[in-house]
This record gives C-alpha cells, sequence and structure tokens, in this order.
C-alpha cells in the first residue's frame, strides 16, 4: 500500500486553512524557533521541525478533545499547522546565526530588534515568493522526491491514523524533552561541574566529556557516518594540530587552568572553514551537473503563483530586499538588484538540488555569492555578507517551503494554503528568532567564537570575507600550507564520495563534518558521535523501536535543553553554556 493510498483511507475531507490551523502553527513554531537559533550557534546546524510540529499538533488537539467539545485537528488542518511552524524555525537561514554577527564582529555594526526583524523577514519571504513559482514543474511534472517531505507525509499520515501512535510518539518526546531540560536546568542552576576533564592537558585542548544531552539528541538525529566523521576530525584538530601549533609557536597558550578553545581556533579555523568550503562547493558542482531535467528556468515558472501574481510578488519582495540593503548597509542600487537577481537564480538551484538529494546547500550557495561580490565589491566587507545573506535567507525558505509542497502533493493539499502557511511562518520566525538571538548574544564580539558559543557558521562566513576584503595577511603563520592541504584534501574526497556507489558512500567520511570539528570544542564532537553511535545501535539491536521512537526522543532532548538554554540565557544565568 503507498503512502497515497494510506492517505486516502485516513484523510478526512476536511477544512484547512483555519484560524486554529494557523494559530498552532505560530505557536508551535514561536517555540521551536529558538531551538533553531540555539543549536545554529551552537554547532552550525538546524533541525528541519515538520515532523515534531506535526506530531505536537495532532497531540495536542487529540488531548483536547478528549477533555472538551473541541474537535481532533485533521490530516490537511495539521498540515496547514506544520507547515507554518516549519517555515519559523528555519528562519535561521535569514542569517541570524552566520552573515549577521560575522558582520557585526568584523564592522562592529549591530542592529536594533525592530529593524534586524525586518531584515531577516524581507529576505526569507524572497525565497517564499521563488517556491511558489516552482511547484508545478519540480513536485508536479518531474515528481523530485523532497526526501524530507516525503517523509513528513509518511509520519503525518502515520500519526492520522493511529490516535495511540500519535500520543505514544508524543509521549516519547515530551519525555525526552523534560529529562533534557531537567539537565540542563540543575547543572546551570546548582553549579554543578558541567564538563570533566581527565587531565588538565585535555582540559586545555577541549577534549573532555560534555553531559550535553541536545548534542548527544543532535548525534542521533545526524546519523553515524556524520558522528564517525566529527570524531575523526576531532582526533586530527585538537589531538594533533592543536599541539603542534603550541610547539611550534603558531598559537598561544592560555591560563594552566584554562580551556585554550579561543587561542587554538584562531589558528584551527582556517584549515576547517577551507575543508568545509572546498568540499561543498565541489560536491555541489558535481551535484549540479548532474541534475536530471537541468535548469529551465522558463519551464520551471509555473505553480502555485498566477503569471501576474508571481510578476507583482517578485517585484514587491525585490523592492523590499533592495530597500532594506540601501537603507540599512549601504550596498549601491545595482549592487542590491544583482544579490537579488542572483539570489533567485541560485535558489532554484536550491530547490532543485534539495529535491533529488534531501540536502540543501545553503552555505555553499553563499559562498558563491561571496566569491561574486569578492570581484564586484572588493574589499567591501559589509557588501560581501549582506548580499551572501540575501541568497542564505531566499535558499533557505526556498527550500523548506518545496519540501513542505511535497508533502502537501501527496496528502492532497492545497498548495495556495501552504503559500499562505509559509508567509505566516517567515513573519513568526522573524520575530521570535531575532528576538531569541539577541537575547542569547547581547554581544557578539566578546561572546561569539568561544567555548559556550563556538559559532562555526559564523567563523566560515567571517573567515571567508577576511581573506575576500584583506587578502592573505589574515591568515596566522603556518595556517597558509594546512588551507593548502585541506583544500586539496576537501577536492579529492567531495570528487571520491560523488563518484562512488551510494552503498559506498554512505561509509566514506564526510568532508565538511570533518572540518566543522576544527570549528567546535571536542566535548561537543565527542557527544554528538556518542548519540550517533546509540542511535546506531539502537537500529542495530531493536530496529521496530528504533524506527518509531529514536527521531522523537532525539527531538525531545534537543529541544528540552534549547528551550532550557534560552530560558536561562534570558534570565542572565549561566551564560548559556551547554
Amino acid at each position: 500500500m503507498t503512502v497515497t493510498q494510506r492517505v486516502e483511507a485516513v484523510r478526512p475531507r476536511a477544512v484547512e486553512l483555519t484560524k486554529r490551523s494557523i494559530a498552532t502553527g505560530i505557536v508551535i513554531g514561536a517555540a521551536l524557533t529558538p531551538c533553531n537559533v540555539y543549536s545554529g550557534l551552537k554547532i552550525g546546524w538546524s533541525f528541519n521541525m515538520s515532523i515534531a510540529a506535526g506530531l505536537i499538533g495532532a497531540g495536542f488537539w487529540r488531548a483536547l478533545a478528549a477533555a472538551t467539545p473541541a474537535r481532533p485537528m485533521g490530516l490537511l488542518e495539521n498540515n496547514i499547522n506544520q507547515t507554518t511552524a516549519s517555515s519559523s524555525a528555519s528562519i535561521i537561514s535569514g542569517g541570524l546565526v552566520a552573515p549577521i554577527p560575522a558582520l557585526t564582529l568584523l564592522t562592529g555594526q549591530s542592529l536594533d530588534y525592530g529593524v534586524l526583524a525586518f531584515w531577516v523577514f524581507a529576505v526569507s519571504i524572497l525565497g517564499v515568493v521563488v517556491a511558489g513559482s516552482l511547484r508545478h514543474q519540480m513536485v508536479m511534472e518531474e515528481k523530485l522526491p523532497f526526501p524530507a517531505g516525503l517523509a513528513t507525509a509518511e509520519t503525518m499520515t502515520q500519526i492520522h491514523a493511529s490516535g495511540s501512535e500519535s500520543s505514544r510518539r508524543l509521549r516519547v518526546l515530551l519525555t525526552g524533552g523534560i529529562v533534557s531540560a531537567a539537565v540542563k536546568l540543575s547543572l546551570e542552576v546548582t553549579g554543578a561541574v558541567t564538563r570533566w576533564a581527565p587531565t588538565a592537558t585535555l582540559k586545555n585542548l577541549t577534549i573532555s566529556l560534555d553531559p550535553s544531552l541536545l548534542m548527544i539528541g543532535f548525534g542521533a538525529i545526524i546519523a553515524l557516518r556524520v558522528g564517525v566523521s566529527l570524531l575523526l576530525g576531532c582526533a586530527i584538530a585538537w589531538g594533533v594540530l592543536a599541539p603542534l601549533t603550541l610547539e611550534l609557536g603558531w598559537a598561544q597558550a592560555g591560563p594552566a587552568d584554562a580551556v585554550w578553545f579561543e587561542e587554538l581556533v584562531t589558528w584551527l579555523l582556517w584549515p576547517g572553514v577551507t575543508l568545509i568550503v572546498v568540499s561543498a562547493l565541489v560536491s555541489f558542482a558535481i551535484s549540479l551537473s548532474r541534475l536530471q531535467g537541468g535548469l529551465h528556468l522558463g519551464r520551471m515558472l509555473q505553480g502555485v503563483l498566477s503569471p501576474r501574481q508571481f510578476l507583482l510578488a517578485t517585484a514587491a519582495s525585490t523592492a523590499l530586499v533592495v530597500t532594506a540593503t540601501f537603507a540599512l548597509f549601504g550596498i549601491g542600487l545595482l549592487e542590491s538588484v544583482l544579490a537579488v537577481v542572483l539570489s533567485f537564480v541560485l535558489a532554484v538551484v536550491a530547490a532543485r538540488v534539495t529535491g533529488e538529494t534531501g540536502v540543501t546547500p545553503i552555505g555553499a550557495l553563499g559562498k558563491i555569492t561571496q566569491l561574486t561580490y569578492g570581484v564586484v565589491t572588493p574589499g567591501d566587507v559589509t557588501s560581501n555578507l549582506m548580499t551572501a545573506n540575501v541568497t542564505g535567507g531566499a535558499a533557505g525558505q526556498c527550500a523548506d517551503l518545496m519540501h513542505d509542497l511535497k508533502t502537501g502533493a501527496v496528502i492532497g493539499a492545497t498548495p495556495q494554503s501552504q503559500l499562505w502557511a509559509q508567509v505566516f511562518g517567515v513573519l513568526v520566525g522573524s520575530l521570535v528568532g531575532t528576538l531569541v538571538y539577541l537575547l542569547l548574544i547581547p554581544d557578539p564580539s566578546s561572546m561569539l567564537l568561544t567555548p559556550e558559543w563556538p559559532a562555526p557558521a559564523v567563523a566560515t562566513w567571517k573567515a571567508v570575507a577576511e581573506v575576500l576584503s584583506k587578502g592573505l595577511s589574515e591568515i596566522p603563520q603556518g595556517a597558509g600550507w594546512a588551507m593548502l592541504v585541506a583544500s586539496l584534501i576537501g577536492l579529492a574526497m567531495a570528487i571520491a564520495e560523488r563518484n562512488m556507489p551510494p552503498n559506498m558512500a554512505a561509509y566514506f567520511p564526510s568532508a565538511p563534518a570533518i572540518g566543522l570539528a576544527f570549528v567546535i570544542p571536542a566535548w561537543n564532537s565527542l557527544s554528538l558521535f556518542l548519540g550517533a553511535a546509540l542511535a546506531a545501535l539502537l537500529a542495530r539491536f531493536v530496529p521496530a523501536w528504533a524506527r518509531r521512537n529514536t527521531l522523537a526522543l532525539a527531538a525531545g532532548l534537543v529541544a528540552g535543553e534549547r528551550l532550557a538554554g534560552v530560558g536561562l540565557a534570558s534570565y542572565g544565568v549561566g551564560g548559556g553554556r551547554a
């Protein structure tokens, strides 16, 4: 029985875009958005919240219906909820955990709440317009898989087919969240030791154990291949290169009883960022060359929006972004228009790559814009970062909506309703995400690129902008040769992975994950590996239980600590440590 057939068996012919579906999505999105802002600043990654939002929405209304005259939420109505919530949670692609803090670190410029929320909304809404024009070609004609969209459709069909299934998964999620939040609160509020290191030397090198259930939960989501790659990168960076740089005098030791993350990461980030950028760009180029249907823009632009609506929406979103880039950052009119045009094309590319592979290459696409503006406006850090911010915001929201539109196509939803839900989600995410970022990081210059807030995405964008604006003089002693070696390794690994059979590629190390381990403390990599290993063991020995519960439990562990961490930071407790 196919997913579509199962849907037909359980789908109620009911209302879809309702006040409560939007309101539920707004509330859940507002609750989940801080989670992605928190993890984005911790490890540079985010979590797709579609399944979690659908599970919470279904469970809440089913429980309410059992105690009141309220009716349970149907499948189509819940789809509007998850579309709204997931678009809110994916707002970090609008720059909150990468180019915006990088701009502050490099130029000192910071934006007030209202201005920053407006900027994040402007760059994100552009991606919604692009996605609205691509549904017909990519989803209906070419039937691209969009793996996250299919997974959401499958899961939501299951939980709406069986009330007990939804309730059981929700209990698992909530249990994980409560346990994770309790551990976080007890460690921070009581002042308990948050890390244990067997020797002072290992402590200096950030090699220690961290009782962060967030990292363990996230490790269970990222899969064993990425977890092992992080462990490998951790061993190379913090076990080999860090001591070597100290011995050669390329990095300076800190106080004897302290963690030397800031002293060491200023050197390690250069080969790490190089490995991430080169491998991502090469892999992206290979994927682009192998797209099954090519990039026929004219043929793609048929979809949710009519031609007239598409032109009006494009004109309005373009005017919004151009006005914002000029008014907020002093970027010229032609440069601003070029940024929108380039971002539009790259958002289409992002949708296509995401549709076939399930991976949205936001980082690689942002680097393409950074490299472009390194030529167009050489030496201009602000232009380099914020035009790439436009690309990242558009690509991220475009990919998120395309996944949701795939879900909607499978379950028979109305795409226009999902488009409106996405707009509401972007608005909520911009308001909530901006507030959370400013609460967590009131002083980026002193708080970021530290053991508490490694902010690897910020380090990557900052490093690229520095090199493009100031040249190789910004690179520390000895790091140039390390970058050359990292470039060759990244190139070779990307080519090898893309040319080996899928069954072999599944066991091949991930170059971006190895590079990421260079710019986060070793204890984060160790915890992520531990979570991935535990999930793999569960899948191996209790596969049925793992299929039904691992994702929900991991999401609970992630959300619980994130929300507790955000709450503690907002009250000035604990400094947001994980």
